[in-house]
């Protein structure tokens, strides 16, 4: 769904009540009764009727008849309205401004804060696409697949801010996490070309060499990207330095599963050997083995980055439940419409002809 973000700030302190009491009941009610909604909100029953009409006007939430019992169910437009106004409240953002991508498992925005910075909004969208061939037998999504599939949303963001906010604080080029928020993060805005975009650079066998280092840098600290693709690697307008988004399938170099380790780490050499080798028709024999990598020391800062992301805060079986529902894609990205893409760098950097808004990728 599309964010619309004209009616947030005319919503009433009461609307927003009602409408964190729904997501309330949402934790174990796929539909939830109204008579709840009145307990929760603490307000008269009456008012609570013609609160949640008005909320239904604004599609933030759906009035649902069901066979015991009449009530209603929290919309993914809801769930972007209370995501957004606790980062309102915390001054964080101020305006929302146009969607400039759109993925199988995210929506992006622009954004400003209240000095007009631009920044960047991601909302999460777990199983709006590619999560469809899940197994219902699930014990996480139950009965209540679409309250559950909010909360997996919610912690794909939690878990992209974990790894985005460390691999910052440790210098990796990623964006400046600025806040998080139920489903939604914010981050800095980064004037950049998406690799897929681009025809032609300076030096493929530099960009080559530094993509590949990064990969292995990322290892050394105890990680593995999971995407490393030509979707999710931006190019720098002015420097031409590469910066790598999306964090929420990235895995551990550690994890139990020692195969998908490899697995996921040779895809995301492979993806880069093949994008160079197809673009810019380059091919290099040097390329990075996981278990050479891994043999090798630690980063050189003596420190393991998934470790410092278990510490932090992201829970164990939140992970796994994560990890549970994500299905492998070998390809997919996210696109970013044309108006991010302003011509060439300086007439070495090319950007490739007819890409850009409207069509479908993975964020």
């Amino acid at each position: 769904m599309k964010l619309d973000a004209t009616d947030l700030r005319y919503l009433s302190s009461d609307e927003f009540r009602v409408l964190t009491s729904v997501e309330m009941g949402s934790k174990n009610h796929e539909v939830v009764p109204t008579s709840l909604i009145v307990q929760i909100s603490g307000l008269r029953n009456g008012g609570v009727n013609k609160l949640l009409g008005e909320l239904g006007k604004r599609n933030l939430v759906a009035k649902v008849q069901n066979s015991k019992y009449d009530g209603y169910r929290l919309t993914y437009g809801g769930y972007d309205y209370l995501a957004i106004r606790a980062m309102s409240k915390r001054d964080s953002v101020y305006s929302v401004g146009n969607q400039i991508g759109v993925g199988k498992e995210s929506d992006i925005y622009i954004v400003a804060d209240a000095e007009g910075n631009e920044m960047v909004l991601k909302l999460h969208r777990l199983g709006r696409i590619s999560f469809r061939a899940i197994k219902e037998k699930r014990d996480y999504l139950g009965k209540r697949k679409s309250a559950s599939w909010m909360y997996m949303s919610r912690l794909a963001a939690q878990k992209e801010w974990a790894f985005m906010k460390v691999l910052h604080e440790h210098d990796f080029p990623v964006p400046r996490p600025i806040d998080q928020a139920r489903h939604c993060i914010i981050m800095e805005f980064i004037d950049a070309f998406p690799l897929r975009q681009i025809d032609e650079v300076p030096s493929p066998g530099k960009l080559y060499s530094t993509l590949m280092d990064m990969i292995v840098r990322f290892a050394r600290a105890g990680l593995i990207h999971g995407d490393f693709n030509e979707f999710n690697i931006l190019i720098r307008r002015e420097s031409g330095e590469p910066v790598v988004i999306d964090f929420p399938q990235m895995v551990s170099t550690s994890h139990e599963n020692a195969e998908w380790c490899v697995l996921y780490f040779n895809r995301d050499v492979e993806c880069i050997r093949t994008f160079f080798r197809r673009r810019f028709r380059y091919e290099s024999a040097f390329y990075p083995r996981f278990r050479k990598v891994i043999g090798e020391s630690a980063d050189g800062e003596g420190f393991r980055l998934d470790v410092v992301v278990a510490a932090s805060g992201f829970k164990q079986k939140d992970l796994k439940a994560l990890e549970e529902v994500r299905i492998p894609v070998n390809e997919g990205g996210l696109l970013l419409t044309s108006h991010l893409v302003h011509g060439d760098h300086k007439g070495r950097w090319t950007r490739r002809a007819g890409r850009g808004g409207g069509r479908r990728g993975r964020g």
